[in-house]
C-alpha cells in the first residue's frame, strides 16, 4: 500500500520515486494523429539509456495528441510498452 501511495504521489508531482519514470525535456517535431505517434527531439533519456536525439514514440493515450502541437516544449516520460517506446506522461511547458 505504501509503495502504491508513493507511486501515485510521484505521478502527480512529476518526480521520481521507486518504480516511477523520470521526466525528460523535449520539443515536439511532429504530431501524427492517424498513427497515434509523436516525434520528439529530446535530451538524454537515462532510464532508457538513450542519448539525446530525435525519435518517434507511441502515446499511451491518444488524448495526449490533442495537448500538443509542432514546436511545443514538453516534459515527458517514456517507457518500453510491449517492446515499443511509448510516451506515458506528457506536460506542455508554458513559455
Amino acid at each position: 500500500m505504501t509503495k502504491s501511495i508513493a507511486l501515485l504521489l510521484a505521478a502527480m508531482l512529476g518526480t521520481t520515486a521507486v518504480g516511477a519514470t523520470e521526466m525528460a525535456e523535449g520539443e515536439i517535431r511532429k504530431v501524427d494523429r492517424d498513427a497515434a505517434k509523436l516525434t520528439i527531439r529530446h535530451g538524454e533519456l537515462k532510464q532508457l539509456e538513450m542519448p539525446a536525439m530525435t525519435m518517434v514514440f507511441r502515446v499511451k493515450d491518444k488524448a495526449m495528441l490533442e495537448q500538443v502541437a509542432t514546436g511545443d516544449k514538453v516534459r515527458f516520460s517514456a517507457e518500453r510498452v510491449d517492446g515499443a517506446l511509448t510516451v506515458t506522461a506528457l506536460d506542455r511547458v508554458k513559455p
